[in-house]
């Protein structure tokens, strides 16, 4: 687990739109009545009238709040779901195309997916046959992104467009994967702020897919709800810690050439995408906890309670990796989580982490099944991920309380243009 903090509510990526408070619509209801508080951001309606009586309070009614409100849109550079801040609830989900599937069907199930996907994110029913699981709330920060695995394209036929970057993952000392949980021809992911609008787009997609793909494997994962603390600040995982400080951030000056491939780059079709590196990592909560405060702390090198480096400081102070005590010894043990995962410790490479926490139940002896379903977004694995994950399985503290049960690369294009569909250039180029 890479030492990268998550995205905050209050990340200068976050893709909403302000809304004018003098601005009525439909009936002469005020967007901030529908909006809910007058703090609140996000655009609940794509435009004047839009979604109301589904997402949007009806006149008289009780307004929706920021958290219900809040919109991402689904027409961008760059797909949603990676730049934008967490959510409180997560689906990841891997489809096997059927047999029989070729490229011509593939186009038409991206097709349909996005058709959902955009109006499920404006907090509009599914095109078709909507459960009405939703139908009480707002778009609440709903996010749905997709990707291709390396199977995928020999299924359809479009080996000469798969990049070389979706090359499979090296094995590692520690992995301990089960390969029904892994890979996949395509891949969803999806997080919104309410866990019903979360369950009511993966509900959608599984629909959407028919007969065309089956469901390969499935993860469900939380993070904190927006509001739980008084004010943003970075996640806890389930082993108590601050998740990493170094997150890197879009107004970084070498943020996209780090998470995106180049308009330039070949294949033409990865234009503006990333490459999402996703594993199943169990956390042994049990062997954990059994560590002192001191232990924990040497073991991730950040002090428990705020998240500042032993050597020092706050929370984004950086860290002196020099720094002794009175014995001469390293302050930031010599194989520190914390120390370890510093890009200058593995010749700048960066991953932008966007993971959801995940207990999934107790074994027969009430060992618990929790840990982080781990998402990291890089313009390429084999300079983001691989050099980071090679370094941890060298030596790293943390190795030995936790586990890589389930992988999985995937190749997500760029965002689609109004108009088009996800892997639209791909499938049809």
């Amino acid at each position: 687990m890479p030492d990268q903090s998550t995205p905050e509510a209050a990340s200068t990526g976050l893709r909403q739109e302000a809304v004018a408070d003098d601005v009525t619509v439909k009936d002469g209801i005020s967007r901030r009545r529908l909006l809910g508080t007058a703090g609140a951001t996000g655009l609940a309606l794509g435009v004047a009238g839009a979604a109301v009586g589904y997402g949007a309070a009806p006149a008289g009614a009780t307004p929706l709040t920021s958290v219900g409100s809040d919109r991402i849109q689904f027409h961008v550079k760059h797909q949603p779901g990676i730049t934008d801040a967490l959510q409180s609830r997560g689906h990841l989900v891997a489809f096997d195309l059927a047999a029989g599937t070729g490229r011509t069907q593939a186009a038409a199930l991206l097709r349909r997916w996005s058709a959902t996907a955009e109006r499920l994110m404006a907090g509009e029913p599914s095109p078709h046959d909507d459960t009405d699981v939703a139908r009480d709330a707002g778009p609440s920060s709903l996010t749905i992104t997709f990707g291709f695995g390396h199977s995928f394209f020999d299924r359809t036929g479009l080996q000469k467009q798969r990049p070389a970057a979706l090359d499979p993952l090296p094995d590692f000392s520690s992995d301990q994967l089960d390969k029904a949980r892994s890979n996949g021809d395509l891949w969803v992911q999806i997080g919104a702020n309410d866990a019903l609008v979360a369950f009511h787009a993966l509900r959608a997609i599984q629909k959407d897919a028919g007969r065309a793909a089956r469901i390969r494997w499935q993860m469900n994962g939380f993070n904190r709800s927006p509001g739980a603390t008084a004010q943003p600040m970075t996640a806890r995982n389930l082993m108590g810690q601050i998740d990493g400080t170094r997150n890197p951030k879009p107004s970084d000056p070498d943020f996209d050439q780090r998470v995106f491939v180049p308009a330039s780059s070949e294949p033409a079709w990865m234009a503006n995408g990333s490459y999402a590196v996703v594993r199943r990592i169990r956390m042994l909560l049990d062997d954990w906890e059994k560590l002192s405060l001191s232990q924990q702390q040497n073991v991730i090198g950040r002090r428990k309670s705020d998240g500042a480096p032993l050597s020092g400081g706050t929370e984004t102070t950086a860290m002196d990796l020099e720094k002794t005590d009175s014995q001469g010894n390293l302050v930031v043990p010599i194989n520190a989580h914390a120390r370890i995962t510093r890009p200058d410790q593995n010749g700048g490479a960066a991953l932008l982490r966007r993971p959801f926490s995940y207990h999934d139940g107790f074994d027969a002896d009430g060992t618990p099944d929790a840990g982080l379903l781990f998402v990291c977004w890089q313009a390429d694995p084999l300079r983001g991920f691989v050099p980071v994950q090679r370094k941890l399985d060298r030596g790293d503290a943390l190795s030995q309380y936790i586990r890589h049960e389930a992988s999985g690369l995937f190749a997500v294009p760029g965002g689609a243009a109004k108009g088009e569909y996800v892997g639209q250039r791909l499938l049809e180029g």
